[in-house]
């Protein structure tokens, strides 16, 4: 299991995008339309160190509403963590083995068979499970299609700036929640996150591809607070989410 994605729920996702690579030197890797969003992903890093944004904004959304419904109850700010699984079947076993039940399992399609945690059952966050039958190629290859070719899939955005001169590098995901036992259960023991360093109130885990998340505890509510640049940074808001250095 690995830790593949942040994404974060946009009314207009070209705005956040365009500050994304004109502030912090992202990388468009992919985007596409589908029914009820249309997503973008954008490295925040190199092909050795960062993390991968997806923006979603809404689109054709009369057959599949769900993230308009987001956007209107809770506003632009963060949708969901995605781990991609090696076993699908295996991997919604794992979940139910727990007492959680995946929902919007979809296996529709061999090549991307997903499903779905809601977020009382996953620290306060939407948690999405993904078994992608061709393995997207790792961050270093994705980068040298990009360079050679552009973006993969079907970019939509408009132009874009032009990138900073300096590439900034999403370090981690901070996650607050007022159980770190019950927190620490979820993502390690369920989700294989290794523990890399531990503190008061605090775990640091990390996944296989560089993925990593903070978890802070003692907050009244639970879920994605903040996304951490390394090193100082202003703090800034896209797509309704805190981005602060570390």
């Amino acid at each position: 299991m690995d830790l593949d994605h942040v994404a974060l729920a946009a009314t207009d996702a070209a705005a956040p995008l365009a500050r994304f690579v004109a502030e912090l030197g992202g990388t468009v890797l992919s985007g596409g339309q589908f029914r009820g969003f249309r997503p973008v992903q954008v490295r925040v890093g190199d092909a050795r160190r960062g993390m991968t944004v997806e923006l979603l904004e809404p689109w054709d959304t009369i057959e599949n509403d769900f993230l308009v419904r987001f956007l209107a109850g809770h506003g632009d700010g963060p949708h969901h963590l995605t781990f991609k699984v090696d076993d699908f079947d295996a991997a919604l076993e794992r979940v139910a083995a727990t007492g959680r039940t995946p929902v919007g399992v979809n296996r529709a399609d061999p090549n991307w068979m997903e499903a779905f945690l809601l977020p009382r059952e996953a620290c306060g966050t939407v948690v999405q499970l993904a078994a992608q039958r061709d393995a997207s190629p790792d961050v270093a290859t994705r980068f040298a299609e990009v360079e050679a070719h552009g973006p993969i899939g079907e970019p939509w955005w408009p132009p874009l700036p032009a990138s900073a001169a300096q590439t900034a590098v999403l370090e981690r995901v901070v996650v607050r929640t007022p159980d770190l036992d019950e927190a620490r259960g979820f993502f390690v023991d369920l989700l294989t996150g290794a523990e890399e360093s531990a503190g008061p109130g605090a775990l640091e885990l990390r996944w296989p591809g560089g993925g990593r998340l903070r978890l802070e505890a003692d907050h009244p509510s639970a879920g994605i607070d903040r996304l951490e640049l390394a090193g100082d940074a202003p703090e800034r808001i896209l797509a309704g989410t805190r981005v602060v250095g570390s």
